[in-house]
């Protein structure tokens, strides 16, 4: 079977604009000897979802907090809504953060947890509206030590959009969960995101970057290796062809690698013109190509290609 891999289409609808939430102008930060991130410059637009993603101690983390305001630059600069996050009466009320881990009161029930969060970020909601959003109403008198760990990261995420911020971080929102509620945590994404909201996304689950981020910056040794589009990001390493011929079998019209058993691999960056013009091969020459797959890299790939 031929899979052919594509794009992702924008949940915005619209609400992207070119306006930067976030720009880190040649960001510098070290602890004593080690230099975590080193002269890092990026931008997230009003209305996008920016995935972040890094390999291990590539300094992700450490950007994340020196944009959320929880730690200063050693050098360069950082603005949110075109202020220094440190400047958290300004910036904090209009910002939310979902933790990896979130540390509610196991005592507290839902409903308490979600207003106890709330009035802490100095928003106003309905904690019904957000019950209903994250499809934990039936839950509310619940305490927190009995619920699900998909209803944990739920709740984590009714209290990151209490009173609808303008910029929300994700921070390994699904991590642990089953696809039901990975699927349910990205529904209720989307129903944000459909009200202009700003996302900034950081996952280990790369097939989710790859389908829903806008934008995806790829972190390694404190800086960036590559930053765009998916589709900006698997066009630097070439589209692959696999399958497997048949002995004898004429020569091939494509430069390959042929291994013993007759497995083929054609690595090529004009995937459709080379893929048409193998089946045409095939055809002239009545020769079957057995387990044909053709597809563009994936962000995966790219993502090894790092450190390699």
């Amino acid at each position: 079977m031929v899979a052919l891999t594509g794009g992702r289409e924008s949940r915005c609808h619209g609400c992207m604009s070119n306006t930067p939430v976030i720009e880190v102008e040649r960001l510098n930060l070290t602890y004593g000897d080690f230099h975590a991130v080193k002269d890092l410059s990026f931008e997230v637009r009003r209305g996008e979802l920016y995935a972040l993603l890094g390999t291990n101690g590539a300094g992700k983390t450490s950007t994340l907090e020196t944009i959320e305001g929880h730690r200063r630059p050693t050098s360069g600069a950082v603005r949110v809504f075109g202020r220094s996050p440190q400047d958290r009466r300004a910036v904090r009320p209009r910002m939310g953060v979902m933790l990896q881990e979130s540390g509610f009161s196991p005592d507290l029930t839902v409903r308490e947890s979600v207003g106890l969060v709330g009035r802490l970020s100095r928003r106003t909601d309905d904690v019904d509206r957000l019950l209903d959003l994250v499809d934990l109403t039936d839950r509310a008198g619940r305490k927190v030590s009995q619920l699900s760990g998909g209803e944990k990261r739920r709740l984590d995420f009714a209290t990151a959009v209490y009173g609808t911020p303008e910029l929300i971080f994700l921070d390994e929102p699904t991590t642990g969960l089953d696809i039901q509620s990975r699927d349910a945590v990205w529904e209720t994404v989307d129903r944000v995101r459909e009200n202009g909201a700003t996302i900034v996304l950081t996952t280990h689950y790369l097939e989710e970057a790859q389908q829903r981020a806008d934008r995806i910056g790829l972190m390694h040794q404190g800086t960036f290796h590559r930053e765009g589009t998916v589709s900006e990001l698997t066009r630097t390493l070439p589209a692959v062809i696999r399958f497997s011929l048949p002995a004898p079998a004429p020569s091939l019209p494509l430069q390959a690698v042929v291994d013993a058993d007759g497995k083929v691999m054609v690595e090529t960056f004009a995937l459709q013109e080379d893929l048409h013009l193998l089946l045409r091969w095939a055809q002239e020459h009545s020769v079957e190509l057995r387990g044909l797959e053709a597809g563009a890299t994936r962000l995966d790939d790219v993502f090894r290609a790092i450190s390699s």
